[in-house]
């Protein structure tokens, strides 16, 4: 049985310390990767696209996916000059389509991509890896950040136990933990400033979780028309952790808020970047209906796993270890492309940090033994799948 799962890795261009040879040895075919130097709202001109797929195919590979094409925050808002930065953005999925560029992942989280409050928690191995505390993002929110009306959002005992934890803290851990949260977008050295993350959680005060859905479904009905007569697939990538962070809507966290976001625009091109620790984040038990739901609506997966605690705590565990039935998972989309012949693009998503690269300027939960193991064990758990139970996939 041939596999339809596309194998990728994410790559920074040129800021990545690794190399696209790098990256080829570890038995990929496809890359993922966006214009990490153009600022977010302008257009992606047709020279600056072609350049960068010339330069993965010159190693052989080829550009599998765009992630991502950023959303303005003018556009999550629809505020400011957000009509031309929808146009802006029609203007580069066209110069994507060109290039024969047909998947686009890009996600609606407001302000923060993503968050983690320990970027080196040392797992039981004594690897690194992401952790998300919620006392601790407590603390920073509530104590370092000073973010006005922030008790609102806690229980008086939730204070109470964020207070105690913020006295015994020292400076250097108020500093890493600030670090942490304040990290910048992906393939970004730039961190927000505490100033700066205040002046752009307050844009959206007065924008609820239903206005951010509307917002999202007018974006997607003003681009999908293009996409689909193009035939690119968008790929929303879901919140990141999948529930409310900052007084901040989510809209993109649960099985539910999918139905809606399909439901609402039904276009072929509107679909989902399947990703397993995001969404396994909060409700796993709700992964593998999601993926029988919306099978064919992902366009991209990104499979990696959590391991969650009854306190909310949840760290990123080996890709075949913690609460996301990656086996099930894996059973499920070998079932679907068998089927329907369809290639899915995957990368294996994140990866702990080895201690033979703890000194190297890696983008938190992108460094290269960690994910190279993840592959492995993936393409593993493919192949044994295949092998011993092909009659039945």
């Amino acid at each position: 049985m041939k596999s339809n799962i596309i194998k990728t890795m994410r790559w920074y261009g040129a800021g990545d310390i690794l190399s696209l040879s790098d990256l080829k040895q570890a038995g990929i075919t496809g890359i993922v990767t966006s214009l990490h130097h153009i600022p977010v709202g302008e257009i992606w001109s047709k020279e600056e696209i072609a350049n960068t797929k010339q330069i993965i195919e010159s190693d052989g590979l080829t550009w599998e996916v765009v992630e991502s094409l950023p959303v303005h925050e003018h556009i999550k808002q629809r505020t400011g000059n957000f009509e031309k930065l929808i146009e802006n953005y029609i203007t580069s999925l066209k110069h994507l389509a060109e290039q024969g560029i047909k998947v686009v992942t890009y996600n609606f989280m407001p302000v923060l991509d993503w968050v983690r409050t320990d970027h080196f928690f040392k797992n039981h191995l004594g690897a690194e890896v992401l952790l998300f505390n919620p006392v601790k993002f407590s603390v920073f929110d509530l104590f370092i950040l000073q973010r006005p009306l922030a008790s609102q959002d806690y229980t008086q005992p939730e204070i109470q136990e964020a207070k105690a934890y913020y006295i015994s803290m020292s400076e250097a851990d108020k500093s890493a933990l600030s670090k942490s949260i304040l990290l910048g977008l992906p393939g970004s050295n730039d961190n927000f400033t505490l100033q700066q993350l205040l002046e752009q959680i307050k844009e959206y005060q007065k924008i609820s979780t239903k206005d951010l859905q509307n917002n999202l479904i007018a974006f997607l009905k003003a681009i999908c028309p293009t996409a689909e007569a193009l035939g690119i697939k968008l790929a929303i990538h879901p919140d990141d952790p999948p529930f409310s962070i900052l007084g901040l809507p989510r809209i993109v966290s649960t099985a539910q808020q999918l139905n809606f976001i399909f439901s609402q625009v039904p276009s072929p091109s509107n679909g989902l970047c399947y990703c397993t620790g995001s969404l396994g984040a909060g409700n796993a038990t709700s992964l593998v209906s999601i993926f029988e739901t919306h099978k064919e609506r992902i366009h991209f997966l990104h499979l990696r796993n959590v391991t969650k605690s009854s306190n909310g705590v949840f760290y990123e565990s080996n890709h075949l270890e913690g609460d996301v039935p990656m086996k099930t998972i894996m059973k499920l989309i070998l079932q679907y492309t068998r089927h329907t012949g369809k290639q899915i693009p995957m990368r294996p998503d994140h990866g702990y940090l080895h201690s033979l690269e703890k000194e190297k300027p890696y983008y938190a939960g992108y460094s290269f033994i960690g994910r190279l193991k993840g592959l492995a064990e993936l393409t593993g758990l493919e192949v044994g799948l295949i092998d011993n139970v092909e009659n039945s996939i």
